[in-house]
């Protein structure tokens, strides 16, 4: 308990948010106990119980706030959260290194005309439906680059998410200051050998999808889905910074570099 007397955190009150897994409900109520919990509305800092999946879902939860989040792994692969510990909580916040993250912005428009849009922190995918490819044209800056892309998809990955399924698709390891996206191709059918290529983080991304009523085309950011995608627009939002935490000599740069080198 002498954690939560007489000391406080650089960033103030701290909110607790669990995945709500067993693992992450008994650590949730442990931190709890030992520091208190604050409303999120009213936290300096957020602290995300679980895993990756849990961590993308606070930093869309908390876009608008830019509240800084520090997670602790109570899930599976944890890449972007710190190790679990319970005590010495406020000197690990106070000591975090902050990495900043810029979201993707996808704005797609269905067969129908509809548009959504929707923010990717890891990428935006486009993914065939059926069981045939999807044939999409693609476009930078308004000039058309390849004209047809059969494959099972295509992503636009941020440094951040560049890891994760950018990553399984054999796309590049992005430096997380790099000022660059990856576009990579899925499966790519035709141009064989065509591997996808580094755009700058400035460029504007237009996917224009070819017979989508043959071969229907869903668009993904992160976890928001659209179906019966006609054309997808993407760019980067640099208005929009998300601030990560991460203990020192763990941080997000680090990692990335990390997973370059295979370990």
């Amino acid at each position: 308990m002498t954690d939560r007397i007489g000391k406080e955190s650089s960033y103030g009150r701290i909110a607790f948010l669990s995945s709500g897994t067993p693992e992450a409900d008994q650590a949730l109520e442990a931190l709890t106990n030992l520091y208190g919990h604050t409303d999120p509305a009213d936290a300096g800092v957020i602290v995300a119980l679980g895993g990756d999946g849990l961590m993308l879902q606070t930093l869309h939860r908390f876009m608008a706030d830019k509240k800084p989040i520090y997670g602790m792994n109570r899930g599976s692969v944890g890449f972007l959260m710190n190790e679990y510990q319970e005590n010495g909580l406020l000197e690990r916040l106070a000591a975090a290194q902050p990495s900043i993250v810029h979201p993707l912005i996808m704005k797609a428009t269905d067969m129908q005309g509809r548009v959504s849009t929707a923010r990717a922190i890891n990428e935006v995918s486009i993914l065939r439906q059926s069981y045939q490819a999807a044939k999409m044209s693609v476009s930078i800056d308004g000039k058309e680059r390849l004209g047809e892309l059969v494959a099972d998809g295509l992503l636009v990955a941020t440094p951040a998410g560049s890891t994760a399924y950018n990553l399984s698709a054999n796309g590049p390891i992005l430096p997380l200051d790099a000022p660059l996206m990856a576009l990579t191709p899925i499966s790519a059918f035709r141009p064989r050998r065509w591997r996808g290529a580094l755009l700058p983080d400035k460029a504007s991304v237009s996917i224009d999808i070819l017979e989508p009523g043959k071969r229907p085309v869903a668009a993904v950011a992160d976890h928001f889905e659209i179906k019966d995608v006609a054309r997808v627009e993407v760019r980067m939002d640099h208005q929009t910074g998300l601030v990560l935490l991460h203990d020192p000599g763990h941080s997000l740069d680090e990692r990335i570099l990390r997973e370059q080198f295979g370990y």
